[in-house]
């Protein structure tokens, strides 16, 4: 067997331990979304973890611990999310691979913990815009109008109306310095092109994901998204981290081991065109700040 098929069969031997893995999941009691199927979900990341490859342009699967590689899919699979839908995607952090979800992801998410539907507005300066907040403490706007000058206009806020299947409705308002302030935190620090060419779709986009993790956070599977409360490095200083981690001298860690985790992180490039690349980076911005999930 040549080196090449031998590492494909490797491969395809790690897949399988971590496909069995996430069927037991389902024996033990597990509930998934009764439309997901969580054996397609992960052929489907495998498929994508196959062309990925990290900042250095090696391989995530050589780079990445195969536990980290079976946390990631299990945590994809226990939130119910697919990764062809762009419900979620895979980082790098130092040689861990980890599962973070998209806005599509927790509005996915958000929707089988009773939300209905979810909306998100700009307001511009000119605008008329009223709100109160109801005795029971849940924000609503009571008057937004706005005209065609008002358009090219300074962005003043964002907010986000969430429409729950109970019938009540809630609104998330985040002011435009606190949004900068969401993307300041992350690798990009809101200067990607799509932060400085759309900072609109960019905004609605991190006031839903705000909007969102405060369902899926209130519900009885809160656990299910980990908070991150410090801002992790650029995708620059994680690169580096892994060079110093990967020749240092370590013993090699086994599938069945304890591995140890490197400071840093940095995207991992998937099939996704340029443009989505910059925007995911500006997910990582927002989410590192609200300690919320990802910001966009």
């Amino acid at each position: 067997m040549s080196t090449e098929n031998k590492s494909l069969a490797v491969t395809e031997n790690k897949f399988e331990v971590i496909l069995d893995r996430i069927v037991r999941l389902e024996e033990t009691g597990v509930q998934f979304p009764k439309d997901y199927s969580p054996e397609n979900a992960a052929r489907s990341a495998w498929l994508i973890l196959q062309e990925t490859k990290d900042k250095g342009g090696k391989a995530a699967l050589e780079v990445c611990t195969p536990n980290s590689v079976a946390n990631a899919m299990l945590k994809m699979v226990t939130l119910g999310l697919n990764p062809i839908k762009k419900q979620c995607y895979f980082l790098v952090y130092g040689n861990k691979l980890e599962c973070q979800p998209s806005y599509q992801g927790s509005i996915a998410t958000a929707k089988r913990f009773g939300l209905k539907a979810m909306h998100a507005n700009i307001i511009y300066k000119g605008d008329q815009f009223e709100y109160s907040i109801t005795p029971n403490g849940l924000t609503v706007v009571s008057k937004h109008i706005q005209t065609l000058e008002s358009l090219a206009k300074e962005i003043l806020g964002v907010y986000a109306v969430a429409n729950m299947e109970d019938g009540s409705i809630d609104t998330t308002i985040m002011i435009m310095e606190d949004i900068k302030k969401a993307w300041n935190q992350g690798p990009m620090n809101g200067n990607s092109p799509a932060h400085k060419n759309f900072p609109g779709e960019m905004s609605k986009k991190t006031v839903i994901n705000r909007a969102c993790k405060t369902i899926i956070n209130s519900s009885d599977d809160a656990g299910l998204y980990g908070d991150d409360d410090e801002p992790k490095a650029s995708p620059t200083e994680a690169h580096v981290s892994h060079q110093i981690a990967e020749k240092a001298n370590k013993e090699s860690i086994g599938f069945e081991e304890e591995e140890t985790e490197d400071a840093g992180y940095q995207e991992v490039a998937s099939n996704e065109d340029e443009e989505n690349q910059r925007e995911y980076e500006a997910a990582l911005a927002a989410e590192e700040s609200t300690g919320k999930g990802p910001g966009f």
